[in-house]
């Protein structure tokens, strides 16, 4: 490899997906003449293509092989780079001495035991990586295809399978016995006169990939399938015998760099995460004020360490909405009016509104006991059912085949994200003018999926004057001191914990039932400590945001600069 990308490799792979790029560039440099230096002392490709087919003539007149078609030539619009001087451009299938595919019964669905006879499945064929473990036994009631029985240093092809496996390879090195070819691969006989393993390098390298995306046949990008001639017709650049073999070396080499490093940063990512995750454990976990200071400001002195990775700036804002239910976000104040005299004056609220006949007199729910609570609160703070801080409406399955009412907007579980609504799918229908209320929301209704990720909730600001919801959406209203953005953030910090698990639904398919929802414990602070929450939430997830606005311009920046290298290293 060329001293600009050695001296580069940190920042190669540390792209993104680097080191998937990285294995891609060495295959790249490798099929170009560009990996290891040549040697004017081969015998150039050109000579050893003449003894190949001098070896092929020789084997049809003894009659151990078979005659095969001429190949089309290489035409110019095959070759897109200039080669060594030594090197030639050639089509795969003049190194094959032979080639066909095997057969596919219908099998049983388990792999084969013992010295059973087996078919191969296509996942048996890997980049470079033979795996025979990868097969279903043939029944008992039909015969073994011997002539089908994969052999030591056979050259497999996948024939179908996804856009990007499709046509990928292996060289054979060892095999159990008694194991079949599927007719999904072909079985390529290569000559003793090339290196194996840099053809297959080459099947695997990107011009080959770019090759094989266009002649690949299927209307599916779930299932392509390459022909054996369009593998044989396979154009790709042959060096002289000897550079094959120290191509492969230093392919072999550079990958297993790149496997050390892959494992370097899987362990790194690993440790990084751990750390960031026993940092802010231990800020939920402060058993008091001062407990809590220390570690915050543990927390802060590593922050330009720590929060360096979106996983980790996630896992950040998960801990400050936990933080934020639990009392821990911001300082309490004596003077603040409690969440008792709170729930005490919507009770009274409640009361007056049914004296008047305008609201429904609602099912009397349990006090929150203690094996409810996943956590304490402080002492100004109460722990409610979610009926007694909201009323609440469940969306329902309207006609849209009606021709009564006026076409009107609704909310559908996907247009309600976390704190957000995406508004680009918005469907209408009918609504009756007796619906309008029942269905409506309005500024501060939050809005909650029944399904889906059961939970998901977002308050509704008014962005279109007349909108409605339906079926799988709560509408919840919460009463006068009561910050449905507070709400929200109890409902995120459940679901990402995992406590609002337990609320849910059905077998398969989970569902936030409007019983559930009722029945929720809520933590209720007192509300002037609701507005300084949610202005400290705020502030707070959008220093996270632009945290991560930073990471991904630096990881652009950083492809940016890899590309670059990338480009100057195969020029």
């Amino acid at each position: 490899m060329t001293a600009l990308l050695t001296d580069n490799l940190p920042l190669l792979a540390g792209a993104p997906n680097g080191i998937k790029k990285l294995r891609e560039l060495i295959l790249e440099l490798a099929v170009r003449g560009k990996l290891v230096p040549q040697d004017t002392d081969d015998e150039p490709a050109c000579e050893l293509l003449s003894r190949i087919a001098e070896e092929k003539a020789r084997l049809v007149a003894e009659g151990k092989i078979k005659k095969q078609k001429a190949l089309a030539e290489i035409g110019e619009d095959e070759t897109p780079f200039e080669l060594p001087t030594n090197w030639t451009w050639n089509r795969l299938g003049n190194l094959v001495t032979e080639s066909g595919a095997g057969w596919s019964p219908s099998c049983e669905p388990r792999p084969r035991e013992a010295n059973e006879w087996g078919v191969l499945k296509v996942s048996a064929v890997s980049w470079g990586i033979y795996q025979p473990e990868e097969n279903k036994a043939l029944p008992a009631s039909l015969t073994a295809r011997p002539e089908h029985e994969v052999a030591e240093g056979d050259f497999l092809v996948s024939r179908a399978n996804t856009a990007e496996l499709v046509a990928r390879s292996v060289v054979v090195e060892t095999t159990p016995t008694h194991l079949m070819l599927s007719d999904k691969i072909v079985r390529l006989k290569l000559t003793s006169l090339c290196e194996r393993r840099y053809v297959n390098l080459a099947n695997s390298a990107p011009l080959a990939r770019d090759y094989y995306s266009r002649v690949a046949g299927g209307t599916s990008s779930s299932m392509k399938n390459v022909s054996r001639e369009q593998i044989l017709h396979l154009p790709f650049a042959l060096p002289p015998l000897a550079e094959q073999h120290r191509i492969v070396a230093k392919v072999d080499e550079l990958m297993a760099l790149c496997d050390r490093l892959e494992a370097q940063q899987a362990d790194a990512e690993s440790a990084h995460a751990q750390l960031v995750q026993a940092l802010l454990d231990s800020l939920t976990q402060a058993s008091d004020a001062t407990d809590f200071a220390a570690n915050w400001q543990r927390l802060a002195e590593h922050f330009h360490i720590l929060f360096t990775t979106e996983p980790s700036i996630d896992a950040l804002k998960q801990t400050l909405l936990q933080l934020a239910v639990m009392g821990k976000l911001v300082p309490q104040d004596p003077s603040d009016e409690s969440a008792g005299e709170l729930l005490k004056r919507i009770a009274e609220e409640k009361a007056r509104l049914m004296a008047k006949g305008k609201l429904k007199k609602q099912k009397s729910l349990p006090e929150v006991d203690d094996e409810e609570k996943p956590h304490a609160l402080p002492s100004n703070w109460e722990w409610v059912r979610f009926d007694l801080v909201s009323h609440t409406r469940l969306g329902k399955m309207l006609d849209k085949a009606k021709n009564k009412g006026e076409l009107r907007p609704y909310l559908r579980n996907t247009n309600v994200q976390w704190f957000n609504f995406e508004m680009d799918d918005l469907k209408s229908m009918r609504f009756e003018e007796h619906e309008l209320d029942e269905y409506r929301v309005i500024p501060g209704d939050l809005v909650i999926c029944e399904g889906g990720e059961p939970g998901r909730c977002a308050v509704w600001k008014g962005d279109i004057e007349d909108m409605f919801i339906q079926k799988a959406l709560h509408r919840a209203r919460p009463w006068l001191g009561i910050s449905p953005f507070f709400l929200q953030f109890c409902l995120k910090a459940a679901a990402d914990s995992g406590f609002l698990d337990q609320f849910f639904t059905g077998a398969t398919i989970k569902h936030f039932s409007g019983e559930k929802l009722a029945k929720y414990p809520v933590p209720l602070p007192p509300l002037a400590e609701q507005h300084r929450i949610v202005a400290k939430v705020d502030q707070l997830i959008a220093l996270c945001d632009q945290l991560k606005t930073r990471l991904t311009q630096a990881r652009q920046l950083n492809e940016q600069l890899a590309s670059t290298l990338v480009e100057q290293a195969v020029a």
